[in-house]
């Protein structure tokens, strides 16, 4: 999953990037309203985690841009200011969650979890290809009850790749689905992921393929 962390206060931000990272999560962080919006139009992002108090307004006044980008897109306020008109406030401006400063880490990671258990979009929790069993909010795959052991990158790729199953997915977006902003891409990177998930996928009799669209993308599907 890729979060974009909205946040000017460094070590807080530091922190938080090292602490989702463990969790699986690919984080992208800016610091001001400006380049959040700027961030808001590659439509990337699965969650937004935002502060209020940027040095170039209040970060709710991003909500709206954010709506209207990507609709249905979970965003989570992390703020000082959490006096209960504040709160409210917050709520009120389309925020599906407000969390006061210090953040509790493992409250945040729950509080997570809950909004995208929420059906912000009308799509299946679980998708079945094959013998293949994938939990598309939690990037969890089953076959015949059995959880694949996939690292994280693994589960971003075929996170997107099960989203457009039966349809070619671009190598730019899966390199957008797969990594950060900071993040050097090298370029057989990617396709080091692909093989990997291929024989993880065929090793447990999953029953999809993975094939390459010579100088375009991927594309999942059953195999036949």
């Amino acid at each position: 999953m890729r979060i974009l962390l909205i946040e000017d206060e460094v070590e807080f931000a530091k922190a938080l990037r090292v602490a989702l990272g463990r969790d699986g999560f690919v984080v992208d962080w800016v610091d001001s309203v400006s380049l959040a919006t700027e961030a808001s139009r590659s439509r990337a992002h699965e969650l937004i985690l935002l502060d209020r108090t940027l040095p170039d307004g209040d970060g709710l006044s991003l909500i709206p841009r954010f709506r209207a980008d990507n609709p249905g897109v979970p965003i989570i306020v992390l703020s000082a200011r959490g006096e209960l008109l504040e709160r409210v406030a917050g709520l009120d401006e389309g925020a599906d969650d407000y969390l006061v400063k210090p953040v509790d880490l493992e409250e945040m990671l729950a509080r997570i979890r809950a909004v995208r258990r929420r059906p912000h979009e009308l799509a299946p929790d679980e998708v079945n290809i094959g013998e293949l069993v994938f939990d598309v909010a939690f990037g969890e795959a089953h076959v015949r009850q059995t959880r694949v052991k996939l690292q994280r990158r693994e589960k971003s790729v075929l996170t997107a790749l099960v989203r457009r199953r039966g349809r070619v997915v671009l190598r730019e977006s899966l390199e957008e689905a797969v990594y950060g902003y900071d993040d050097a891409i090298e370029s057989n990177t990617l396709d080091s992921h692909i093989s990997r998930l291929r024989r993880k996928l065929s090793d447990v009799g999953a029953g999809v393929e993975i094939h390459t669209v010579r100088g375009v993308g991927y594309l999942l599907r059953a195999a036949d």
